[in-house]
């Protein structure tokens, strides 16, 4: 549906080791949120909601972009069709009611279908659901033949310790997967 480069679980998980992200944290982006002239990533509210950037693997920009495209085309139509909002948090729905039509706060992995649970509100769309990219995971390790055990989280370990090998300092890794916590004095 999106995007003719990479499939939208093979984009994730180029995302889940490239940059370290958690996959509740890949899932969340929004468009606003990456910054290609930066190659940055705006994590926001990772673990203990807390607000980290990370590199955008300069690999993933063209796909990232060609999908983008395609997730635009998408909020174009659904705009059309009076469907094209995604959901937000109340407090952030109150301070910005037009947010959640606009083109930056869209996610940037849409779910396939328009979601019609009312406890969202309107019809909306929401991000694609973790359990597919789980099974997509351990369906390519599966095909792959690994018989370790793989998860997406796999992706982020292997991250970590990739930059460990190439001579990153510890502290620098852990302000990248955002796991270092400040100590006050």
């Amino acid at each position: 549906m999106f995007g003719e480069c990479l499939s939208v679980p093979r984009l994730v998980a180029s995302l889940l080791y490239g940059a370290g992200l958690r996959l509740l944290e890949s899932l969340g982006l929004r468009v606003k949120d990456l910054d290609f002239e930066r190659r940055e990533i705006m994590v926001r509210c990772g673990k203990g909601q807390k607000d980290r950037r990370v590199m955008l693997p300069d690999r993933l920009q063209e796909s990232l972009r060609a999908h983008l495209a395609a997730v635009k085309q998408q909020h174009e139509s659904d705009l059309a069709l009076g469907v094209g909002r995604v959901v937000l948090s109340d407090a952030l729905e109150r301070k910005l009611p037009a947010a959640s039509t606009e083109w930056p706060w869209q996610f940037v992995f849409l779910a396939s279908r328009i979601c019609r649970d009312p406890r969202f509100g309107p019809p909306s769309r929401v991000h694609v659901h973790e359990s597919v990219i789980q099974k997509a995971v351990t369906g390519g390790a599966r095909q792959a033949g690994l018989t370790a055990r793989v998860s997406c989280h796999t992706f982020r370990h292997s991250f970590a310790t990739h930059l460990l090998e190439c001579g990153y300092d510890i502290r620098t890794v852990q302000e990248l997967l955002g796991t270092r916590t400040c100590r006050r004095r």
